[in-house]
């Protein structure tokens, strides 16, 4: 307090700058963008969901900006399918990392099988005897999903009669091809066979000419069938082949997003081609349930990885720790509003 003046003096401050929160205000017919652009007068994870959707919007609304999207986890049999095929379809990816088990999923429903609503456990069962039970019903759980495993019989002959032949006259492709020939028959026999659902993802990644990168494909049925192939054939999968188209469409990136939904080797791919490339990530967003504070690569930050050269000094990037199944369509309806503007 000053002697003369009687007045309190404000101490100087590195850290602090006068930006006092506000309060999210929630009415009715509110939009989702509405909702998000609220977010940003709250703290926490309010705050972050507004950052990560001011930079993702940014990184849609550039079109000298390639973006890289990674998807781990069980994004499409728990419903998130059509989000991702329509963010290809509309031209806001460029390139797609993702799991064997999304590809597989994704199939699945291309050709007629469905995922149905279940439970992570039965009320009046403990857990084991839940799945023991679904065991003997003959029916595979993905947390509060079942999938009755005659659908994988189905997978297993459209893989043999519709994807594998093609590419056996090739004898050994890269992945990437690998993914495109599936697109193109799951769009062929889903529009052949009049599928109430949409074709999905591999689909419009392959009619709209989006790659399709699955570094760790042998990790899920797919693969497991692709092996089984390979073992009475002469087709075989390049797992290195598909580092050149990746590595140059990174290098010849004006400006480079990502949008990281979930961890695991799709986020790592991702990021990692940053590192043989004289650029790095400018914009950057992850969906992720894991901390950081356990050192895995999954909870990871941005910022760790920008001590790596994966994204610029001067990178924008924004996590979102939350169940991608709830955050991702959040974020995509809040660009797409803006975008819209």
């Amino acid at each position: 307090m000053s002697d003369e003046s009687n007045e309190w003096e404000e101490p100087d401050r590195e850290e602090f700058s006068h930006d006092p929160l506000g309060h999210t205000h929630v009415w009715e017919e509110m939009t989702v963008g509405d909702l998000v652009e609220g977010y940003g007068e709250a703290g926490i994870g309010a705050a972050d969901v507004h950052e990560a959707a001011d930079i993702y919007t940014e990184m849609l609304a550039d079109d000298d900006c390639t973006v890289f999207m990674s998807l781990a986890g069980a994004m499409v049999p728990t419903g998130m399918r059509r989000v991702v095929a329509d963010l290809i379809r509309d031209g806001h990816v460029d390139a797609l990392v993702t799991t064997g088990a999304n590809l597989t999923h994704d199939a699945i429903e291309a050709i007629g099988g469905k995922h149905h609503h279940g439970r992570a456990e039965h009320e009046e069962r403990t857990e084991r005897e839940h799945d023991e039970t679904l065991r003997d019903e003959e029916v595979d759980r993905v947390y509060n999903v079942y999938l009755p495993q005659e659908h994988f019989s189905l997978f297993e002959t459209h893989l043999r009669e519709e994807v594998f032949p093609p590419l056996e006259a090739e004898r050994t492709v890269g992945i990437e091809r690998f993914t495109r020939e599936l697109g193109k028959a799951n769009a062929a026999v889903n529009e052949r066979d009049d599928i109430e659902e949409g074709p999905g993802v591999a689909a419009a990644a392959y009619e709209s000419d989006v790659p399709i990168y699955c570094p760790a494909v042998a990790d899920s049925v797919l693969g497991l069938q692709a092996w089984m192939y390979s073992q009475t054939s002469d087709f075989s999968l390049d797992a290195l082949s598909d580092m050149t188209a990746l590595t140059d469409l990174a290098y010849d990136a004006d400006r480079a997003g990502c949008l990281l939904v979930g961890g695991g080797v799709p986020k790592n791919f991702t990021l990692q081609t940053m590192l043989v490339t004289p650029n790095a990530y400018d914009l950057a967003v992850q969906v992720t349930t894991d901390p950081s504070s356990t050192g895995g690569l999954s909870g990871a930050t941005l910022d760790e990885a920008r001590s790596w050269g994966k994204l610029e000094k001067g990178a924008r990037n924004a996590t979102v720790v939350g169940d991608a199944t709830v955050f991702l369509p959040l974020l995509v309806a809040a660009a797409r509003e803006r975008l819209a503007e």
